[in-house]
């Protein structure tokens, strides 16, 4: 062999390992990946011919495959258009997947590894392939009355069972219906799509984990759980309350929502300024505890860190990074550079329910292969211990002052103590506020933990607050949870 063919040789053998490898290195290590890519064609037209599994809500489908009869063999639906939409997200051919059919697309159409048994079994006796079932653990009850509250309204609803983290309800106003975007007629898809992207009010935005918003009062929560962690406050400890507070560094003062002084005292108890959401008497506490002990009991409850990974583009609360005097008085009230999703909201109160301890936040129960054997159960995981169980009993206490004695009894419900706490958070000057309210009940044995967040509402601006707007909403999805 002479030495040009013999390079030549080798050259092609070196080529024919390299091809091998990355052969190997795809199939092994990013197959997954790259099927489960939006824009693969080829991928996309094979899937579309798989029986795609249900998602389903106990035994009820909020989303199916069904036959079409046209060029694709399935056509997938969604029985309860918008209602759970912001959790199924779609299944569209132009489009992708967003939402539970995005992240867990694998499973539904049958091709995750853990479900390699039954594609060989599927090979071997000539069936075609078949997608799994992924159970969520929402409550229909409970989306149900979160959707409807929210009628009229831009806004959104998260409801989780404190002990465990399973989320119950998800809702968010205004909303799109799924059967537009999964449609085969490319035409009617691109059109809805189009309209859906040009609407200003963002319905194919998940409010509940995808925007974050000023929380307001009901982060006084997470103040006064530092104030009571630090040792220097209890429930009865008197706080600095006048009408306005004077600021350092600021000729701005830090003022009362109706403008006096809290409950009928310059210097309240740290019970009674939570009763009636005393800016002034928090702004006092935030200065004191500094920034530094603020944020370190939110990133407890969760902030600064991603908390649901079930769903795609979950945005992660925060508490800004290092506040000045006057910026860190506003941020103890939930203002300034504050930002937290409804979700995040919805973890505090579920974490004060459950003695202080933050569960990890869960959408799916389980998955199932098509011949119902359990791939993957969901088991309750623990976050964080964001204050002791001393500490959760003196807040829930306090929070139930606030339901039955304060700006909270909206959201009372009759034979039941709840523990809530409302919120108006203050946005633009020519905008109005965002109205919050967080709760969770049986105060003595929670079975859920709730906030709403209404963005906007067809009322008068005197009428927007937390009290007014979200706490019935708030109600009505705990009645749902507890049979009421």
């Amino acid at each position: 062999m002479n030495s040009a063919i013999r390079r030549l040789a080798v050259a092609a053998i070196i080529l024919m390992l390299a091809l091998m490898a990355n052969s190997t290195y795809l199939q092994a290590f990013r197959s997954n990946e790259i099927n489960g890519r939006n824009d693969n064609n080829r991928v996309r037209d094979s899937q579309f011919s798989v029986n795609r599994g249900p998602i389903l809500i106990g035994s009820t489908p909020v989303a199916q495959s069904k036959e079409s009869g046209d060029r694709f063999k399935y056509q997938r639906t969604y029985p309860a258009g918008q209602v759970y939409a912001p959790v199924t997200g779609f299944y569209s051919y132009l489009y992708g997947r967003g939402g539970i059919e995005l992240t867990m697309n694998s499973e539904l159409n049958g091709s995750d590894p853990s479900m390699a048994f039954r594609r060989i079994i599927d090979v071997i006796s000539n069936r075609p392939q078949q997608g799994g079932s992924v159970t969520l653990t929402l409550n229909a009850a409970a989306q149900q009355a979160a959707y409807t509250g929210l009628a009229g309204k831009t806004g959104a609803v998260v409801a989780i069972e404190p002990k465990t983290g399973r989320i119950l309800a998800m809702a968010s106003r205004p909303s799109y219906d799924p059967n537009q975007l999964a449609s085969h007629d490319n035409e009617k898809v691109a059109s809805a799509w189009k309209n859906l992207n040009a609407d200003k009010d963002k319905p194919l935005s998940n409010r509940a984990v995808q925007e974050l918003y000023p929380p307001g009062s009901t982060f006084k929560l997470v103040t006064a759980a530092a104030a009571l962690s630090s040792g220097k406050f209890a429930p009865d400890t008197k706080v600095h309350s006048p009408a306005e507070l004077p600021l350092p560094q600021t000729t701005v003062p830090l003022v009362n929502e109706d403008g006096k002084n809290c409950g009928g005292s310059n210097n309240a108890t740290l019970t009674v300024a939570l009763r009636y959401s005393c800016n002034t008497a928090f702004g006092t506490v935030g200065m004191e505890l500094g920034p530094d002990a603020l944020r370190e009991q939110a990133a407890k409850f969760g902030f600064g860190a991603r908390p649901l990974t079930e769903l795609p583009s979950v945005a992660t609360s925060r508490f800004p990074g290092d506040p000045n005097q006057p910026q860190t008085a506003q941020s103890a009230i939930g203002q300034f550079d504050v930002q937290a999703t409804p979700l995040q909201m919805a973890m505090v109160a579920a974490g004060i329910a459950n003695k202080g301890e933050v569960m990890k936040p869960y959408l799916v129960q389980n998955v199932r292969t098509p011949d119902l054997k359990t791939v993957s159960e969901t088991k309750p995981e623990s976050l964080h211990q964001a204050v002791t169980p001393q500490v959760a009993s003196q807040l829930t206490a306090m929070m139930v002052d606030v339901v039955a004695n304060g700006t909270g009894k909206p959201g009372a419900i009759s034979g039941v103590q709840v523990a809530g706490k409302t919120g108006t958070a203050q946005t633009a000057k020519d905008r109005p506020p965002f109205a919050w309210f967080t709760a969770f009940a049986p105060a003595d044995d929670p079975k859920v933990a709730v906030a709403v967040l209404i963005e906007k509402a067809d009322v008068a601006r005197d009428d927007v607050a937390g009290g007014k707007l979200a706490a019935p909403i708030a109600k009505k999805v705990m009645e749902a949870v507890l049979g009421q």
